[in-house]
């Protein structure tokens, strides 16, 4: 299965190389060629930083999932930026509870399964890159939406891409199972995860939390487990 750790090495394997090349060439440049000298040196140390902050981004920590089996679990680390009750738009599964995520550049950003279930339909559209936080980025940017049919009920989960997020990554596809808390896909460099969740589940944060993915019950479902 794909990992973030590919999905780095895409990145970290050109970088180390620039930056060892940059680093490698002022011993071999003339003594007097000071300024040569400097600006590889400087540019070697750029690009070293930059391979540290790439491997910081694709981090992969994990996570304890709570042992309640009715617990739907955030799909993603960051920001509460909203909850609503809203007509779930991708997969027409009527109204529904949108509870939005935001993920900073500093967030990790492996995306989870909220709850264990198969994926019915997946759904990508192509569109704008505005900033996550813009109150139209959930319908105008490029996004990748999934359909889940768990034991409960249905759900949807959608990757949406941001700003800085250029691209989205799935790990799984139509037909799979999912397995509450299971890695699913990530989106590099910022994005936004939304999980609908049906009305009679209880929503358990409200914006302004943070939540960890696959350990923030985030809400859950009514009866015992």
């Amino acid at each position: 299965m794909p990992s973030a750790y590919q999905e780095m090495a895409r990145f970290a394997v050109p970088l180390g190389l620039l930056a060892c090349v940059a680093l490698f060439v002022p011993p071999f440049l003339p003594a007097s060629w000071i300024i040569a000298k400097l600006a590889f040196c400087g540019l070697g140390i750029l690009l070293a930083l930059l391979l540290l902050f790439v491997c910081y981004f694709f981090r992969d920590p994990e996570r304890s999932i709570p042992a309640d089996g009715n617990i739907v679990v955030s799909a993603a680390d960051g920001l509460v930026v909203g909850v609503e009750e809203m007509e779930e738009p991708d997969f027409k599964l009527g109204r529904m509870r949108r509870i939005a995520v935001f993920l900073s550049v500093f967030d990790v950003h492996i995306n989870r399964a909220p709850f264990n279930g198969t994926v019915q339909k997946t759904v990508y559209k192509p569109g704008e890159f505005l900033d996550v936080r813009h109150p139209e980025s959930s319908t105008r940017n490029e996004c990748l939406s999934w359909s889940v049919k768990t034991p409960r009920g249905p759900m949807a989960v959608r990757q949406i891409a941001g700003l800085v997020a250029r691209r989205i990554v799935a790990w799984s596809a139509e037909g799979k199972s999912w397995k509450r808390g299971e890695r699913i896909g990530m989106i590099r460099f910022g994005s936004r995860t939304e999980v609908f969740v049906p009305l009679e589940c209880t929503v358990l944060v409200k914006p302004g939390d943070r939540v960890a993915g696959a350990a923030t019950p985030i809400a859950r479902w009514p009866g015992r487990e």
